[in-house]
């Protein structure tokens, strides 16, 4: 960091001495910089600790006046604090009406009010050098740059220097000028003496024309003016008269002109189907089944063609086959049908979103272009439009000041003013006048304003007392004087209000010199807190006195803070205000603050009752704005909201241009210098080579992947190694982020790191773009990168920008400028940034920020997207009210009462203006009527609405969505981005999940819309369809998927849906942690995906109970869904492959950690409910393991997944939530059938006359094929383990414990030899018994849905398999991964099959592992059991440790159950594959 002072090529040497001899009336001397530490350290709190804080000893100033009688009150009649509505001035007389038909009227003051040039010139009385600058020949230089006291503070000084009064304004005469001095000589006689002395250089010319100054940005006197009987005229500034806010409308008007209505490539005003990177893997060979209807041709037309099939070859083929005519293809294009989305001519087909997630027949229409843009593209009119402030703040609803009503006001005060000078009467108008002056102003009532008042009350007081002392002359002449100075006060309250605020309007400048103070260059930051203005009655009457505070903070960490001690009452003027004019000085220099500092004023009252000190408002602002400082006096708006935490401490945070009920005047001093940007040269050639296991080290401390989850010794350790730092074994934001502070040589070598960094990939910069990250240089860095993202990719991340937005530094950063590109380049893009912005406003913070965002956006739009942007705002806000009339209706009047709205509904789609309108959801749906007879609402305590939409393409079917009012949607809306991401990250790497990722859309505070997805229900109604205790039921979920899916195709992509699809959401829930998850909000469509819904808990943060957690699992994983997946027990392995796709799924997502972190990071300080600390992040990161090994990992999930299968509290919350919702119909208007239960069905309509054992299943050797007989003599076919008849009779003992069931024939039972034999027979009596035993058994439920609910397709005896058979394809198996890597040798046990037990029984199989030889030590290692299992599932690591070579050595496997041998297998180690998944087959005996 480098600040470069302007200095004189010739210093004066007295002035030298002269500054170097000031004394700083503060009890805080300034400290030696090599005390100072500008890091985030102790090193600060303990500075700031042993520098006493500082107290002034100025006592409070106050105007001494000779004792006159009722004097006060006279100087003062307006006692009270009052604004006058801008509505109720109007004009009383003929002579001061305002002619609307003028060319731009002005207002001012006239000449006999204004100072005279030769009283101004004279030296000032404190005789502090200054340095002469003129900018008379520049209009960028202007003499109203002065503070509020700047022009008329000489005048009044020299009267009271006069009169003897020792007064100061601002600050002391021994302290440092707080602000420039000005001449506002206007004759342009004196240009010849005003380049003598300029020894400035081009860059502070520079800094003259970007700074703060009030009139510091150019102003050019127009040719239209007409002053009223004035010399200092107001002007009509259509660009506004706040510098920050014209810059920000020049350049969104700029960006805008890059892209002409006529250039059709960005302007096609077409919606363009999202793409992505065409996933290689995912199709690798895919072909797509595409219908093709065309406008010229009533044949559908069927097409196979390949995923890498490019668009515009698809539409040549198509055109090929549908005319003879020679057409172009560039001249079509094709739409997805009942959607204005078109496909992108020059992609892949594969690269569509659409293509990835849909595996059905996909409709498309092929259309021609008509030669002009679509309907919502910017027209020609829209490139002429201007974007200025009355615009601005047309979209941003804020009040402003009216330069008519300020001009009125100004008239009539002029009007008196004239008559008061003739006849020396009416001072009262005079004092109302001014007061309204200051009213309008915001209620800021300067020192000067109020001297000059009280002055000309004195005179007239003076005359009344003695006429003969004063000639008549002479009380003229010093009216005149002092009715001057008002009006110069008047002038610069004006000038400064308008450099402050928000305004359309500013007085013209007058040419002057510029005078500024040239501090040294170890000046300390100080400034002068002069008053506080407006303070409220309620505040006067309830706090005896006001103190405040000042903190410096940068990237949300303190540097310095400085707390004022003195307690000043509220005193009554004009208006009240708390007047403390105290200097403060920090112990910092301000070359050595960062240039992204924030100054924090914070205003307390001391409680009348309490004496308790309570923050009563604050504001906050840059330090140095535009790289340039604050000088002179300025004027802040301050928040009466709650203080933000100190990460979010930024400009936009409070808008301090925005007028609010309490002003802050703050004087600055005039030093003129600007930050240089140091280039320091690189140093790196000397850099030795670092130790491996330094190297090894940072990788580790990279798998951190968040500076947040770094403590301070791994940052240090980190930034001492930063230039051994690349992207093979760090990242950029973990590098930078590790810095021990921001000086200058800090921030050096942090630029330095930057441009030398290589980006592995543009999303890594988006860690760049937190509040951690406020330096200039390095997010211009980060938005470079994401500038290479295409349209489509960013769009996914749009949520994660607009929060960055927060922390730019202004308006016109590289991130807004590349946001407002992208929008004018897709209207995806337009629509999407439009919501989110307004979602934004309704947070704590920044709502001015946002608001001005959208208005840029919307400017930029054109007013065609602009209008269905307010079509879209009039549908939402017709649905919220139609919400919340249902929601307070009582329960027998809901239903009319939505049928009564529902017609208003209608007449939005009937107006003429409406019509047809984008849906906020999905703008590529186009709706244009209501389904009245599909609304509903439903039942829960929101009472969200369901709405159906007629498609206005007639392609296209209706649209159902749901309206929520009383939630929050942007934890949801969060949740399904991150899902979308780990899905695409999924197909990337060839994984297609099956994830249905609903859209959701926040549209308010609490407020929004969810798309329903067709033909899903929640498991909840299908539990309630199996009964009471449906949750419990093993096989609800496979019965439902039987009962919709009868043809056997179906039925198994039904199984594979819910296959892969439940396997991605495990994995989602988990790493999110999304809690409170029950069967209402898990949902299954027929087709067998499976899709969570309701996201208001995550990250850990679960319901409790009693103190007790409502969610037990890590997700949701039940039995019920095992069994569906191994089709009720009878393909165990199944299991096992979906543990394999669980931990693939898992470890590919792990390998994007850095970005699932940076994005969830971004959303710290979004106000989610549950995603506000590091805490949070933290458990995201627990939850990954990115430090982990996949083989860890896998080991770790797979324990997640035996606990999700055993956590039994999973299935009681359930049957408590459906015992709860019982009595409840989730939709008020049902359209739903409700099932007989399936057990009264069975028993009416079949019975069983005997079931017999054919033997085992040639497809599955350890299932028994049974044939149940009805009573009609028809046959049916099950497939039962030994397993499973054995729980089904240990279930019959509990539902039938007082009859007495036949004796079941146990393993215990079985002999030595010829086992199988033995089994068969006695399993078929025994079930013989069974069924011809008690009918309350025999016909009960349960029999009959064990026997019939699950019948398989008849099949030949050559598919059966007697007991003697050898099974030589059905050998016992263990699957195993080993690795070794430096002298430790892993192994992964990850499944076995087909293992049982000498009798045939299942087996609870355990692993022993013996490493030989090691005669001198016995290396066993053992893993969990499994129970009851042949094709058990353990994913567990063993570790030998100190194995310095494998070759020689053997690895002894044993399988036992207890003590029971099952199986070994000897692996010689020194030629076993490495890292590779490998079956060993597993023997009968040990060797």
């Amino acid at each position: 960091m480098a600040h470069c002072w302007q200095r004189d090529q010739n210093p004066n040497k007295s002035h030298e001495e002269q500054y170097e001899h000031q004394d700083f009336h503060s009890v805080n001397q300034p400290i030696s910089p090599s005390q100072v530490s500008l890091g985030f350290d102790p090193v600060v709190d303990e500075l700031s600790n042993k520098s006493p804080l500082y107290q002034s000893d100025i006592k409070e100033n106050t105007f001494l006046l000779p004792s006159v009688p009722n004097l006060q009150s006279e100087i003062h009649p307006l006692d009270e604090t009052y604004q006058i509505p801008l509505n109720e001035i109007t004009l009383k007389s003929h002579e001061l009406s305002w002619q609307q038909d003028r060319k731009t009227p002005i207002i001012g003051f006239k000449p006999s009010m204004l100072p005279k040039p030769q009283n101004i010139n004279k030296a000032c009385p404190q005789g502090n050098p200054v340095e002469k600058y003129d900018g008379a020949n520049d209009s960028r230089f202007s003499s109203s740059a002065s503070s509020l006291t700047s022009l008329d503070k000489i005048n009044s000084w020299r009267e009271l220097e006069n009169e003897n009064h020792n007064y100061h304004i601002g600050f002391e005469s021994s302290i440092l000028p707080m602000y420039p001095y000005f001449s506002t000589d206007f004759m342009a006689k004196e240009k010849d003496k005003k380049t003598e002395n300029m020894t400035t250089t081009e860059s502070s010319m520079a800094l003259s024309k970007d700074s703060f100054l009030p009139r510091s940005w150019e102003s050019k006197w127009p040719n239209n003016i007409e002053p009223v009987g004035c010399s200092i005229p107001l002007v009509e500034v259509p660009q506004g008269s706040h510098m920050n806010l014209a810059s920000f409308c020049d350049k969104v008007k700029k960006i805008r002109e890059t892209y002409l209505a006529a250039d059709i490539n960005s302007n096609s005003g077409k919606i363009w189907s999202i793409i992505s990177a065409f996933p290689y893997q995912l199709f690798s060979n895919t072909k797509f089944n595409i219908n093709i209807f065309n406008d010229n041709s009533t044949q559908v037309l069927h097409l196979t063609p390949y995923a890498n099939y490019l668009v515009k070859d698809l539409i040549a083929e198509i055109l090929h086959f549908c005319t003879n005519d020679q057409l172009f293809p560039k001249d079509h294009h094709l739409s997805i049908c009942g959607s204005e989305e078109f496909l992108q001519n020059d992609y892949y087909l594969g690269n569509h979103k659409i293509f990835q997630k849909n595996k059905s027949v996909i409709q498309l229409h092929l259309q021609k272009n008509r030669g002009s843009p679509g309907k919502l593209s910017r027209k020609h009119e829209d490139d002429h439009t201007q974007f200025y402030l009355n615009q601005l703040l047309e979209y941003m609803h804020i009040w402003k000041v009216s330069r008519q009503c300020l001009s009125t006001i100004i008239q009539r005060y002029d009007f008196h003013l004239q008559y008061f000078l003739k006849t020396q009467q009416n001072m009262v108008n005079i004092t109302e006048e001014v007061k309204n002056i200051c009213s309008v102003l915001g209620c800021v009532e300067t020192k000067q304003i109020t001297d000059a008042i009280n002055k000309l009350n004195l005179i007239l007081q003076s005359k009344a007392v003695d006429l003969h002392q004063n000639s008549e002359t002479s009380i003229k002449g010093s009216i005149e004087k002092v009715t001057a100075e008002l009006s110069a006060a008047i002038y610069h309250l004006i000038d400064v209000y308008c450099s402050s605020f928000y305004t359309d309007f500013q007085p013209v400048n007058t040419p002057g010199r510029i005078s500024f103070v040239n501090p040294a260059l170890d000046c300390y930051f100080s400034f002068t807190v002069y008053a506080a203005h407006n303070i409220p009655e309620t505040w006067v009457h309830g706090y005896k006195a006001f103190s405040f505070s000042c903190c410096l903070t940068y990237a949300g960490k303190k540097l310095c803070q400085v707390r004022n001690y003195r307690h000043i009452p509220a005193k009554k003027l004009f208006f009240s205000l708390v007047n403390w004019n105290e200097t403060i000085n920090f112990p910092l220099e301000i070359k050595s603050l960062p240039r992204e500092s924030m100054l924090t004023i914070k205003l307390f009252g001391i409680d009348h009752t309490t004496n308790s000190t309570v923050l009563l408002a604050w504001t906050c602002f840059p330090v140095f704005p535009k790289e340039k400082p604050i000088i002179g006096s300025k004027l802040f708006s301050m928040t009466l909201q709650s203080e933000p935490p100190i990460e979010m401490i930024a400009p936009g945070v409070w808008d301090i241009s925005q007028l609010s009920p309490v002003t802050l005047q703050i004087d600055f001093p005039a030093t003129r210098w600007e930050y240089m940007k140091s280039d320091p040269e690189e140093n790196r050639s000397n850099l030795e080579e670092p130790p491996k296991e330094c190297l090894k080290h940072i990788a580790r401390l990279s798998q951190k992947q968040s500076p947040l989850l770094l403590s301070e010794e791994k940052r240090r350790y980190l930034w001492f190694y930063r230039f051994y730092c690349n992207n093979e074994n760090c990242s950029l934001p973990l590098v930078l982020g590790s810095a021990p502070g921001w000086d200058e040589r800090t921030v050096a070598d942090m630029h330095t790191i930057l441009r030398a960094w290589t980006f592995s990939h543009p999303l890594e910069a988006l860690g760049l773009l937190t509040s951690s990250f406020p330096d200039h240089e390095i997010r211009r860095a980060a938005v470079q990168q994401l500038d290479n993202l295409l349209n489509d990719e960013l769009l996914e991340y749009l949520p994660q920008l607009v929060q960055a937005l927060k922390f730019e530094w202004n308006l016109e950063s590289p991130l807004v400028q590349l946001l407002l590109h992208r929008s004018l380049q897709s209207i995806q893009v337009a629509h999407r940034l439009y919501w989110l912005l307004t979602d934004a406003q309704n947070e704590a913070y920044f709502k001015s920020w946002y608001q001005k965002l959208l208005a840029a956006l919307q400017f930029c739009a054109g007013k065609a997207l602009s209008d269905e942007f307010f079509k879209e705002r009039k549908l939402i806000k017709i649905l919220g009210d139609i919400g919340e009339k249902v929601k307070s209706a009582s329960d027998p009047q809901r239903q009319e009462v939505l049928k009564k709205e529902i017609d208003r509904l209608e007449e939005f789609f009937q107006d003429k203006n409406s019509g047809i309108c984008h849906l906020p959801l999905n703008p590529a749906l186009c709706i244009k009527g209501i389904d009245h007879d599909a609304c509903s609402y439903f039942t829960s305590n929101a009472f969200p609405l369901k709405i159906t939409f007629i498609n206005a393409n007639p392609m296209g079917q209706k649209i159902s969505i749901i309206f929520k009012s009383g939630d929050d949607l942007r934890q949801d809306m969060l949740v399904l981005q991150i899902v979308q991401v780990m899905d695409n990250i999924w197909l990337q790497e060839g994984l297609d999940m099956q994830m249905i990722i609903y859209r959701c859309l926040s549209t308010g505070k609490d407020q929004g819309l969810v798309q329903m997805v067709p033909d899903a229900v929640t498991l909840a109604k299908i539990h309630r369809h199996s009964g009471l205790i449906g949750p419990l039921k093993e096989n609800t979920i496979k019965k439902w998927f039987s009962e919709h899916n009868l043809i056997r195709a179906d039925y198994e992509k039904a199984l594979k849906n819910f296959f892969y699809s439940c396997a991605g959401w495990c994995v989602v829930t988990f790493i999110l942690g999304v809690c409170d998850r029950h069967n209402d909000n898990i949902m299954l469509t027929k087709s067998g995906h499976m899709f969570h819904i309701d996201f208001g808990k995550f990250l850990g943060h679960a319901q409790t109970f009693g103190g007790i957690k409502r969610d037990r699992a890590p997700f949701i994983f039940t039995s019920e869904m095992e069994y569906f997946i191994t089709e009720g027990g009878k393909n165990p392995q199944h299991f096992q492959d979906f543990v394999e796709l669980c931990c693939r799924a898992y470890n590919t997502v792990r390998r994007h950690s850095r970005l699932l972190l940076n994005l969830l990071e971004m959303m710290l300080h979004a106000g989610l409910p549950e995603l506000s600390g590091i805490q949070d992040l933290k458990y995201v990161y627990d939850n990954l393991r990115p430090q982990d090994t996949d083989l860890k990992a896998t080991s770790h999930f797979t324990k997640k997944i035996k606990e999700s299968l055993e956590c039994f509290p999973v299935k009681l919350n359930n049957l408590i939530h459906i015992l709860a919702q019982m009595s409840t119909v989730s939709p008020a208007k049902s359209t739903s059938q409700t099932f007989p239960q399936e057990s009264c069905m069975l028993s009416k309509t079949r019975s069983i006359q005997r079931a017999t054992i054919l033997g085992f299943s040639k497809k599955h050797s350890h299932l028994y094929l049974i044939q149940v007989t009805h009573r009609n003599n028809q046959t049916s076919l099950m497939e039962k383990s030994f397993d499973q008849i054995s729980k089904f009779h240990n279930q019959l003992q509990k539902q039938f414990a007082s009859l007495t069931l036949p004796e079941f024939p146990h393993w215990w039972h079985l002999p030595f030899t010829n086992s199988d034999y033995k089994r068969f027979r006695d399993l078929n009596r025994y079930m013989q018994q069974l069924l011809n035993g008690p009918d309350e058994v025999a016909n009960s439920d349960y029999v009959l849905s064990f026997f019939l609910a699950e019948p398989v397709k008849q099949i030949e005896e050559s598919s059966l398999f007697n007991p003697g058979e050898k099974l030589t394809d059905k050998k016992p198996k263990v699957q195993l991964v080993i690795s070794y890597e430096n002298m430790k040798l892993t192994i992964l046990v990850k499944h076995m099959k087909n293992i049982h037990l000498p009798d045939g029984s299942v087996p609870s199989a355990h692993v022993e592992f013996y490493l030989l030889p090691y005669p001198s030590e016995v290396r066993r290692r053992k893993t969990k059991a499994v129970p009851k299992c042949t094709d058990p599932t353990y994913n567990e690591i063993v570790v030998y440790n100190e194995v310095t070579e494998l070759q020689g050595h053997v690895l002894m496997l044993v399988v036992k159950s207890k003590t029971t041998f099952v199986g070994a297998i000897n692996i010689q180690l020194g030629s076993v594959p490495l890292k590779e998944e490998k079956w060993y087959p597993l023997g009968n005996s040990i060797i």
